[in-house]
């Protein structure tokens, strides 16, 4: 049993964290106060190969394992947390493309979103259906050699800078089977946009987008009609894993600042880390950390492999965020007054990481998804 990293992945993530800082770092809360993604942001990852990380070579991308995805998101999100999205979006997105799309489609729409030319989006949620999307009710209607989209697809992460989307919608009876998937431009008369004023990591431009008649072309069909819900799905396992391990990077940073914090500041005579109710706590968050850590890269690593993975990467997105959340309150509580300002990054993580407590699966499912496998489908919820 091995738990290190190659000579090669080592130095790469060695090469992100000083671009994570020095890059990205300076404008994370600047970025969050502008509200709006930074074009230059796009720019700087892409230089990094970090928008086609799961992009094959021949079109333009890194074609990384699933480890090294998880490791440039969990780098990133040291100095930028909402810049991760980018990563995330784009290696879900592009996993689905390089796995469901034919060849051509292929070379046509990856490429831009390796060279960071396009921004992706991601289109399942609806206003009433978000953890039951399978219920799905955004149409694409038959129209000619196309078809017209109608409807609306609510809290798209990117949504409000996204330039082109993967998105859903029905084109058969009720249930997963009725759903396709389509590639869409969204600079159209036909899109409209709606942006959410959200609590934090605002930076990303989370939107409504409306759908008013939208021709796609038969082209623009991901996969056979009726298969876009499962091709989709199958993505998110993985997917979930490198969120996982985004909002651990933001905890393990906050944790770092906090243990440096905790050895330069003085009270009654000494450093407030000689203290059990400062370090006990740490100590404590550092040893959840690692475990969740294990947990994600498991996850990833049974990926790469060919191994079933569902289990741990459930198991990573219920237990990560949420232990992001905690591990950031414990360090913003260490600083004490200071860590409360609007000036120190702390808080903003804060706000930042519960918005994957939310997004992308919920801990009731993940919970569910664990539950069933470990017990059958005839013995669980």
């Amino acid at each position: 049993m091995d738990f290190s990293f190659t000579d090669d992945e080592d130095a790469y993530r060695h090469e992100l964290r000083r671009f994570a800082r020095k890059v990205l770092a300076p404008h994370y809360q600047s970025d969050d106060k502008a509200a709006k993604l930074r074009p230059q942001l796009v720019a700087d990852l892409a230089s990094m190969g970090l928008t086609g990380l799961r992009i094959p070579e021949r079109h333009g991308g890194q074609e990384a394992s699933a480890v090294v995805a998880g490791m440039a998101a969990e780098e990133v999100a040291r100095g930028d947390f909402n810049a991760a999205y980018l990563l995330i979006v784009s290696a879900l997105v592009s996993d689905i493309l390089t796995r469901n799309a034919t060849e051509e489609q292929q070379a046509a729409w990856l490429p831009p979103i390796a060279s960071g030319e396009v921004v992706p989006a991601f289109c399942i949620t609806e206003p009433g259906h978000g953890t039951d999307a399978a219920k799905l009710e955004m149409k694409a209607e038959p129209d000619g050699d196309g078809w017209l989209l109608t409807g609306e697809k609510t809290s798209i992460t990117l949504g409000m800078s996204a330039d082109v989307a993967l998105v859903l919608a029905r084109t058969g009876g009720p249930g997963a089977r009725g759903v396709s998937a389509f590639w869409v431009e969204l600079d159209d008369t036909h899109v409209s946009r709606a942006a959410f004023d959200d609590l934090g990591s605002r930076a990303i431009g989370r939107a409504s987008l409306h759908f008013d008649g939208l021709p796609v072309p038969r082209e623009a069909l991901v996969g056979g009609e009726g298969q876009g819900f499962v091709s989709v799905m199958q993505g998110f396992d993985y997917s979930r894993a490198i969120i996982g391990l985004a909002c651990l990077g933001a905890a393990q940073v906050s944790l770092d600042e906090a243990l440096q914090w905790s050895r330069d500041r003085e009270a009654f005579g000494s450093p407030i880390g000689t203290f059990q109710g400062v370090a006990f706590p740490l100590a404590e968050q550092a040893t959840y950390l690692r475990g969740a850590r294990h947990v994600c890269y498991e996850a990833l690593w049974r990926k790469d492999n060919g191994v079933e993975h569902s289990t741990e990467a459930a198991m990573a997105k219920f237990w990560a965020p949420k232990l992001a959340a905690e591990t950031i309150h414990q360090c913003l509580l260490t600083f004490g007054h200071l860590g409360y300002s609007s000036e120190s990054p702390v808080g903003q993580r804060l706000r930042d990481v519960i918005g994957l407590e939310i997004g992308d699966g919920t801990a009731q499912v993940s919970k569910l998804v664990i539950a069933r496998n470990l017990l059958g489908r005839a013995y669980a919820p």
